[in-house]
């Protein structure tokens, strides 16, 4: 009987063949294992303060160096009521912290209390959550903390008052799309910074 045997080329690739379509087939059948979203490590400064005491405010705190005052022109395209409205801003990490000033007058205070409450919960629709803390520093500032969960435009907000003159508002900001994850780090970094200025806050 006569026998035929493949030339050794042929023999050569036939095995390389049937190895390759073994490995395609054991490689499909394996489980997918989905890796977790990176994101770029953000470095962040050590935190230090100087001291924002301008003549003509109605107020004084400590606020990072690395940050820069600046006083605002225009909230959000509209014409702040007084002279002393600021922002905060944090060039390395594009964020800014929007401060707002207004006088309390007789009979205005709940109002003033219920628009800051307003403007924090106009966000739930892309919150996934929002706390509030009161606060009560040693200088005698009262006011509430809000930490808001989720993609919302700003995770960070506070009001501070003295019930009778002065009532201040701070809201964080990034000039970036809102995601949570990738600003955690410095969501958490500059709420340091914001309490900072809370707890340093005094009236005029």
């Amino acid at each position: 009987m006569n026998k035929k045997f493949l030339p050794g080329s042929y023999l050569t690739f036939f095995l390389v063949f049937i190895f390759s379509l073994t490995t395609f087939l054991v490689t499909c059948n394996s489980p997918y294992t989905p890796r977790p979203r990176g994101y770029f490590k953000i470095p962040v400064p050590k935190h230090e303060y100087q001291q924002f005491d301008k003549p003509d405010y109605p107020y004084s705190f400590e606020y990072p160096t690395y940050a820069q005052v600046i006083r605002d022109t225009s909230f959000f395209e509209a014409k702040p009521e007084n002279p002393y409205w600021i922002n905060i801003d944090f060039p390395q990490f594009n964020a800014r912290i929007y401060i707002s000033y207004k006088d309390v007058r007789p009979g205005n205070f709940d109002k003033l209390r219920e628009d800051a409450y307003k403007m924090t919960y106009k966000h739930t629709y892309k919150a996934t959550s929002i706390e509030d803390s009161a606060m009560q520093t040693p200088l005698g500032v009262h006011g509430i903390f809000f930490n808001v969960g989720g993609n919302a435009a700003t995770a960070k907000q506070f009001f501070v008052t003295d019930t009778v003159k002065h009532f201040l508002r701070g809201a964080l900001y990034f000039d970036a799309a809102p995601n949570e994850d990738s600003l955690s780090i410095v969501n958490q970094f500059l709420q340091e910074d914001m309490k900072h200025l809370i707890n340093t806050l005094r009236w005029k």
